[in-house]
């Protein structure tokens, strides 16, 4: 059975402006427990921040304010998205092709979802390592 990215993706993923703060995104993921904010520009897909880009591309510097950091000096631009109605083996596949860990799920340009590779290991195998961890419940 062929499942389309609507069905395992996560609806409604976080998004903050390009001129918002490291600090703004940390707080975010902090209070959402999420590991990932979208960057938009008029409420468009412009980039990515992960919490590794926050502790690489600006806590680690120790020139750097995260407070003044903004999203659009540390996030990746060079994104690869998926639509709604794609289907979760042509994910795996770019994922595999491209190493990454998360797809933005677009629509028009606009973020309406976002699949990880832990979504992607329950719907394709729910009983394997990778599924059980991205199902437990998160760190306190």
């Amino acid at each position: 059975m062929v499942q389309a990215l609507t069905e395992v993706m996560t609806p409604a993923p976080r998004c903050l402006d390009s001129s918002d703060t490291a600090a703004d995104a940390a707080r975010l993921m902090r209070e959402d427990d999420i590991g990932d904010v979208f960057v938009c520009v008029d409420g468009r897909l412009h980039g990515i921040v992960t919490d590794r880009d926050l502790v690489v591309r600006a806590l680690a510097d120790a020139q750097r304010d995260p407070r003044q950091v903004r999203l659009a000096d540390i996030s990746s631009t060079d994104l690869t998205v998926l639509a709604p109605d794609d289907t979760v083996d042509e994910a795996v596949e770019l994922m595999r092709e491209r190493a990454i860990r998360r797809l933005p799920i677009c629509e028009n340009g606009r973020p309406v979802g976002v699949v990880s590779i832990g979504d992607l290991a329950i719907a394709r195998d729910s009983a394997s390592a990778l599924a059980d961890i991205s199902m437990a419940p998160a760190n306190a």
